[in-house]
């Protein structure tokens, strides 16, 4: 090889290395606003930088009656390109959970760790499917 075509592959080795280690990017507003069959709402707003990202939801009946948590928590985004979070919510609940890119929206599966109010149970379950919000 010459001495130009070394410095050239290490160049584009490098950089393709770089970008398939970038994070994928879940920055935004998501939700379901026909959750439980249309009688409930599910929204979630998560910030990302780098591999880290910051999860805030809440839920509630449209009705207004029962439970409304809100909960935040903190995540990364693990080598499948899947964010791995944990959270706690406004009843005293703490649990984990993931999100995957479901083409512009995301999946959205919530395990509980420790129940101390079991009125939010219902919101919190596995394969939430939300819509992005706003620009798309």
């Amino acid at each position: 090889m010459n001495r130009i075509t070394v410095p050239l592959l290490l160049i584009v080795v490098l950089t393709a290395t770089a970008l398939a280690a970038e994070a994928p990017n879940f920055s935004g507003e998501y939700a379901d606003k026909n959750l439980l069959n249309g009688q409930a709402v599910f929204q979630m707003s998560l910030e990302q930088s780098g591999n880290t990202v910051s999860v805030w939801f809440s839920a509630g009946y449209n009705d207004g009656h029962g439970a409304a948590p809100e909960a935040n928590g903190t995540g990364k985004v693990n080598s499948k390109g899947t964010v791995e979070f944990k959270f706690d919510d406004s009843d005293g609940n703490a649990g984990t959970g993931t999100i995957t890119h479901a083409g512009n929206d995301i999946v959205v599966s919530i395990k509980m760790t420790k129940v101390r109010d079991s009125g939010p149970l219902a919101f919190y379950r596995e394969g939430i499917r939300l819509a992005r919000q706003g620009k798309k």
